[in-house]
């Protein structure tokens, strides 16, 4: 039970890694307020949580994170419903497949409203709270922020932004006793990339054979491996730990 009594709150937490997330804290005591743009993804999740969890306390509010009034509200939600909020967890991204080359202003637009001001929108919003309560925030970058790559070049610029905004939120917020770090995850099978793949036409047997090369084990990680080191980062057994940047990718960061 390593967050006994902590609230948190995961964007992006319909589904994928911010799901996995949700159901590790709850079972480690903590109670969770949710926020995604899917409102269908959001109860299927906490209705699965609820179930896996007997007693599991999980909110839910639907809303884009490049929204800076819902980002406020989210964070009224959950000080509300549960009293507080300890953690913040930045979840919630958007993908683009176009080459550099190639990207549109309205592209990049995009990209930097999701990926980097919904990390800005949730991080202003929640502290106040968090240096009330020496609380500590995780982004989910991307293993592709210090690993080149064709193809989704907006996604991994916005993705390398997140860590040095980690860095320079960490030095800022360490005189209030707020913790900031970052998990870049590495190839993950969420649901995203089955569904995608299931409407390619391709089987998902095939699809894992396709990341076997993406790291040195060989395989994707499983949504609960990256949400592991998350728990870990937003408990206190990383008290001491800040501006930190954790690879969660199999090693592919040194292949």
């Amino acid at each position: 039970m390593r967050l006994a009594h902590l609230s948190a709150l995961i964007t992006g937490g319909g589904a994928g890694i911010g799901a996995a997330t949700a159901l590790k804290f709850c079972q480690e005591g903590a109670v969770v307020t949710l926020v995604d743009a899917d409102p269908e993804a959001l109860t299927r999740t906490a209705l699965s949580i609820e179930q896996a969890v007997p007693g599991a306390k999980v909110a839910q509010f639907a809303a884009d994170v490049s929204d800076e009034e819902a980002a406020l509200r989210a964070v009224q939600i959950a000080v509300a419903q549960h009293g507080g909020l300890n953690i913040l967890v930045n979840n919630a991204a958007m993908r683009n497949f176009s080459a550099l080359s190639d990207a549109t202003t309205a592209e990049w637009q995009a990209m930097i409203q999701v990926n980097m001001l919904g990390v800005a929108n949730y991080s202003r919003a929640a502290l106040p709270m968090l240096r009330q309560l020496s609380g500590c925030i995780v982004n989910v970058s991307s293993c592709y922020a210090v690993t080149g790559r064709k193809g989704m070049g907006l996604y991994d610029a916005t993705k390398a932004a997140q860590l040095a905004m980690t860095r320079t939120l960490a030095y800022e917020e360490a005189p209030h006793g707020v913790r900031v770090n970052a998990v870049c995850p590495g190839s993950t099978l969420t649901d995203f990339h089955t569904t995608r793949a299931v409407k390619a036409g391709k089987s998902v047997d095939v699809l894992k054979k396709e990341r076997q090369v993406t790291s040195l084990m060989g395989r994707w990680a499983d949504p609960q491996e990256i949400a592991a080191p998350i728990l870990w980062l937003a408990s206190s057994e990383a008290s001491f730990i800040t501006g930190t940047t954790l690879m969660v990718d199999g090693g592919l960061h040194i292949m």
